[in-house]
């Protein structure tokens, strides 16, 4: 009993690792290639820096450029707006399936809304909200609402005619019905919105801090390109796919955890 049990265990550990391992291999080689290809003349060094370089620029951004302190505001302006677009955006799909006039009314500015370039409309947030963080985070809010909305909508139609008939049956409350079948089941749909939302607002909250040139990752970006500094440019990248990868590991996490609950 204890061989069987113990067997299992291992094989889903190695198939869970073989993917990870399999990234990371791939990641490897292909800065090699880069590698040798800029070595070799392939590559311009004056336009892709070699990857060698920018790797020794790392403690040279970290001690000279405070990107720890750009990391964190970046990383704070992100969690503000991804909690702001979660509430508004899950609340917001909520009411819109509730009251069809409303679906009805909403849904396709909604929809235009997530098409639409809404990192052009930056110097208005600036004469709304000035040159400061709120600036950014509004943007990166309203860029990323749509999503949220229309998935959370779309989990919460799409719930099985079953569920809702079996609920029925037990005289469940509209409040219960909502809570017990509704939510639960429209869960890993609206989890797919908050993902795209968290997509939409970190690129431009990098983008804004870019263009307006205010604090965290993206003036830093702003200010490496313009000394012309492209080992660290690349590098003050780099801390920016970092903080998209611990934005996705807070929503997995959060997704588990709650469908764990559920």
């Amino acid at each position: 009993m204890t061989m069987t049990a113990t067997t299992p265990t291992r094989r889903f550990t190695l198939g869970n690792a073989l993917p990870a391992l399999t990234g990371v291999g791939t990641l490897v080689g292909f800065f090699v290639i880069v590698e040798l290809l800029i070595q070799t003349g392939a590559l311009n060094r004056f336009i892709v820096p070699p990857p060698s370089e920018i790797i020794a620029s790392f403690p040279r951004i970290i001690v000279e450029e405070d990107v720890l302190g750009r990391f964190v505001l970046t990383l704070t302006e992100c969690l503000t707006a991804g909690i702001m677009l979660t509430v508004v955006g899950v609340t917001g799909g909520v009411l819109m399936q509730r009251f069809k006039l409303l679906q009805q009314a909403c849904e396709t500015w909604v929809a235009a809304l997530a098409s639409a370039p809404v990192v052009l409309c930056y110097p208005l947030f600036m004469v709304i909200f000035g040159r400061n963080a709120w600036t950014i985070i509004m943007m990166g809010f309203v860029a990323g609402l749509p999503p949220v909305i229309l998935k959370t909508l779309e989990g919460i139609s799409g719930t099985r005619k079953v569920l809702v008939n079996v609920g029925r049956s037990f005289n469940l409350t509209p409040s219960q019905q909502f809570w017990k079948i509704l939510f639960p089941a429209a869960l890993p749909t609206i989890f797919v919105g908050i993902r795209l939302g968290l997509i939409f607002a970190l690129i431009n909250v990098v983008g804004v801090e870019f263009l307006i040139n205010f604090g965290g990752l993206g003036q830093l970006i702003n200010e490496l390109a313009e000394r012309y500094d492209l080992a660290g440019t690349y590098a003050a990248i780099c801390f920016v796919v970092l903080v998209s990868v611990l934005f996705f590991m807070a929503v997995e996490k959060a997704e588990r955890w709650l469908t764990r609950a559920e």
